[in-house]
């Protein structure tokens, strides 16, 4: 009432605790609340009396308008829903055996074969978009399956004779390779067989000139021994 934290109301009992003391304390809250309940029944008799006098002079069904005009000024919508709640309600709360209830029932029933009509319209719709969609889908199929080969299948046939071709040049290279290897061979040898030889016949010559220049100064000495014997 009186916009009063705890903290506020601490202070206050504190303060009453040590002006008025803990003997008359209780009898001071008890009358203090007493006030605040008389004050609240006069605020709620006051009202009260207002509204009286509001409803008396017609101020309240004006008031009320004028919330009306303002809730359908700033929300149309809400307002709309609201009618469309209030007239359904009042549908609901007619006489079945009533001429107007057999209408609104007709024109209920009215409602959910429109409703069914369309639900199924729309079902139908749907299954021939379906229906079309699949026929379609087997005509791109069927033509997929009927078109050629395409030509990524032979592009690996390049690589392919690349490499039967690769192991062609291999064995001509190692051919040609050979040719180089037997003329090497062929001079090789020759000069192979020309070196002993004339190793062997260098080593008879040599021996023979050694012999016969060893014999010769033998057959001298002896000579000159005869001489001087005689």
């Amino acid at each position: 009432m009186f916009d009063l934290g705890w903290t506020e109301l601490l202070v206050i009992g504190i303060v009453a605790l040590i002006v008025v003391g803990p003997k008359d304390l209780p009898m001071l809250f008890r009358q203090v609340g007493q006030f605040v309940g008389k004050a609240k029944g006069m605020a709620r008799e006051f009202s009260q009396a207002m509204n009286d006098a509001a409803d008396d002079s017609g101020v309240r069904s004006i008031s009320s308008d004028l919330n009306k005009t303002l809730k359908t000024a700033t929300n149309p919508l809400g307002s709309a829903m609201d009618g469309v709640k209030s007239a359904t309600k009042s549908l609901t709360d007619l006489d079945p055996d009533s001429e107007t209830g057999k209408l609104a029932k007709q024109r209920a029933d009215d409602a959910k074969k429109i409703q069914a009509a369309t639900a199924r319209a729309a079902a139908d719709r749907k299954q021939r978009e379906a229906a079309d969609a699949a026929a379609k889908a087997e005509a791109m199929e069927a033509q997929l399956s009927g078109a050629p080969e395409p030509a990524r299948d032979t592009a690996p046939s390049a690589p392919a004779a690349s490499q039967q071709t690769a192991p062609k040049q291999d064995s001509a290279a190692p051919a040609k390779a050979k040719k180089p290897a037997t003329k090497a061979a062929a001079k090789a040898a020759p000069k192979a067989a020309a070196k002993p030889a004339a190793k062997a016949a260098a080593k008879p010559a040599t021996k023979a000139a050694a012999k016969p220049a060893a014999k010769s100064p033998s057959k001298a000495q002896k000579t000159t021994t005869g001489k001087s014997d005689t």
